[in-house]
């Protein structure tokens, strides 16, 4: 007997996880297909039948945090509060740079974790990855609308946030890993003020 069209949606929607916290703590190129399956509880022989490649399925992995990210599950729990754009794009800020995401590496963003095994990917994954970049963006210009260089003060609060937790991800030192955070959280709400 086939299996339902839910039941293929279910298991895509499993190996993606697996596939997203494995990259996420190793990176594209130490995790296999077979590691990848075994983690979501399936065979390698039912790969192929979701994804034509690794390239494919790291795509998705990326560009599943849209929807697995702290902030989405915070901002969904909190819809009918959070509707100032001003609001979301700070609370983003603050979230974002926080000690409870740095801690969580299952819940890091790509846009940190994964920047430099992206680089290297495929067309797949770099488009994945820059629709994060601009999503992110485009929280902020809301944020800033009616601002004469929105854009650029959006952009810069991105790598401020995403570079802010690369620095803070590769030292050892935890006070260095807090003034990390704190300086880029400082300077990218300060961008975010609107006078």
């Amino acid at each position: 007997m086939p299996y339902s069209p839910e039941h293929a949606v279910q298991t895509r929607a499993r190996i993606v996880e697996s596939a997203r916290r494995l990259f996420n703590r190793h990176g594209f190129e130490q995790v296999t297909i077979d590691q990848i399956m075994a983690a979501a509880g399936l065979t390698r022989g039912g790969f192929y039948h979701h994804f034509r490649s690794k390239d494919e399925l790291y795509a998705s992995a990326v560009a599943s945090f849209v929807t697995c990210n702290p902030f989405a599950i915070q901002t969904a729990d909190a819809a009918q509060r959070l509707r100032d754009p001003r609001r979301l794009a700070r609370m983003l800020v603050e979230l974002y740079l926080s000690d409870d995401v740095l801690d969580n590496v299952d819940l890091h963003c790509p846009l940190y974790a994964l920047p430099s095994d992206v680089a290297r990917a495929g067309l797949e994954p770099q488009q994945a990855y820059t629709a994060l970049i601009r999503g992110m963006g485009h929280i902020y210009r809301t944020a800033l609308k009616g601002v004469r260089d929105a854009g650029r003060r959006a952009e810069a609060v991105v790598a401020l946030c995403v570079g802010g937790m690369v620095l803070a991800r590769t030292t050892h030192d935890p006070d260095l890993r807090k003034s990390l955070r704190a300086s880029a959280r400082h300077q990218a709400l300060a961008l975010l003020k609107v006078e």
